[in-house]
């Protein structure tokens, strides 16, 4: 029994250790204000490698280059703003998970909306057509003519 046990475990032991060395030594503040600082931070700022990543969730490169500039700014006294701002300038407003709402960001803001109109209005068009009749076809008398042909071809053409 110990045996099956001992065999997953010897499995799991390299992952353990390499997520120990991608997590990195512990981070020391002089406050835990400074700290609740810097993990809100880490969690709002995206990593513009992995676009879907915070640089918090982030094994890139760039993102712990990220957040060592965060700890060395937050540990020199800059204010959340401050941080965030500087970010901004260096990789743009796509390193927000939240991009503040300006003119080059108001689609990105009105995007739900509008396409939850558009599929209300496609909708509404579908349903009230199916209720008022539009697309119903009316035949011309020559097509009327045909199809009673063909109605009488297919009634002779059936045993009685």
């Amino acid at each position: 029994m110990s045996r099956l046990l001992i065999l997953p475990l010897a499995w799991l032991l390299p992952t353990g250790l390499a997520m120990a060395l991608a997590i990195g030594q512990p981070l020391e503040f002089s406050s835990e204000a400074q700290r609740r600082q810097y993990d809100s931070l880490v969690r709002e700022l995206r990593c513009t490698v992995c676009q879907s990543e915070t640089i918090h969730e982030s094994n890139a490169e760039l993102a712990a280059d990220m957040r060592r500039r965060v700890y060395d700014m937050t540990l020199a006294g800059h204010d959340a703003d401050a941080i965030v701002d500087f970010m901004v300038q260096r990789y743009g407003d796509y390193v927000r998970y939240r991009p503040p709402l300006q003119a080059n960001t108001l689609l990105l803001w009105a995007s739900p909306a509008l396409l939850l109109l558009g599929g209300g209005v496609v909708w509404w068009r579908v349903v009230a057509g199916r209720r008022g009749g539009v697309g119903r076809a009316e035949f011309t008398a020559a097509e009327r003519a045909m199809l009673d042909r063909l109605r009488q071809g297919e009634d002779a053409g059936r045993p009685q």
